[in-house]
């Protein structure tokens, strides 16, 4: 950052009374020439801006006072920013490498035939999204099927309200809708296989508001009686 850098330039700077930014002709003659030479540049006018609050600084301070970034508030919250945006940097690497990573995981799982099996952890919901990505935007039904087999049942991390209420703003609708249709056949089918419920998926796909609205509807049925 500007102020960061020619500020910290400045550390030892201790001007002597005669020879004071405000009172010496050179300063302002190498000023003006910035002027003309940075005028039409950004960056240029940045470095203007902070060098003439460094001389306004000096101006204003007692004769000998040694100009300090450590005590300049500007500097300071500018080094803070900077470090507040690196460790934001740093923690988005972090999260895009396990998503990464936990996407390939899954993948090796759908390959070996064992994705079912496997209980959805916290995040998975970024892990099928970078699944999606990389099938070229392709929805990828067997990971969606699971996700949604996995909030209807409550398994994996789903256990968790929390989580099965922060899922509503993770998953797409399609998913959402299969999950809510499958919790509701199997409380009033719990004997219901998989093969019988395959006609969910289908209808939570091409048409997740009738699949949202038959889930609906069935809250108000009671169970099958034996």
């Amino acid at each position: 950052m500007a102020a960061a850098s020619y500020g910290a330039g400045l550390r030892a700077w201790t001007p002597e009374p005669s020879r004071r930014p405000s009172r010496t002709r050179g300063f302002d003659v190498r000023q003006n020439s910035r002027h003309e030479d940075l005028g039409d540049d950004v960056r240029g006018r940045a470095e203007l801006a902070e060098w003439e609050r460094l001389h306004q600084l000096l101006t204003a301070a007692a004769p000998g006072t040694v100009y300090d970034p450590d005590v300049d508030d500007v500097v300071q919250a500018e080094l803070a920013a900077d470090a507040a945006a690196a460790s934001a940097r740093e923690a988005e690497l972090r999260e895009a490498m396990r998503i990464a990573a936990r996407a390939d995981e899954l993948q090796a799982l759908r390959e070996l035939g064992t994705l079912e099996q496997t209980e959805p952890r916290t995040g998975d919901e970024a892990a099928r999204d970078e699944l999606t990505r990389r099938a070229g935007g392709y929805v990828q039904a067997d990971v969606d099927a699971w996700l949604a087999h996995a909030l209807a049942a409550h398994l994996g991390h789903y256990r968790d309200p929390a989580a099965r209420e922060e899922a509503a703003g993770l998953l797409t609708p399609p998913v959402l809708a299969h999950a809510a249709l499958l919790a509701e056949l199997a409380r009033l089918v719990p004997g219901a296989n998989v093969d019988e419920l395959a006609f969910v998926a289908r209808l939570a796909t091409t048409e997740p508001e009738a699949a949202d609205a038959l889930a609906a509807l069935l809250t108000r049925v009671e169970g099958t009686q034996a």
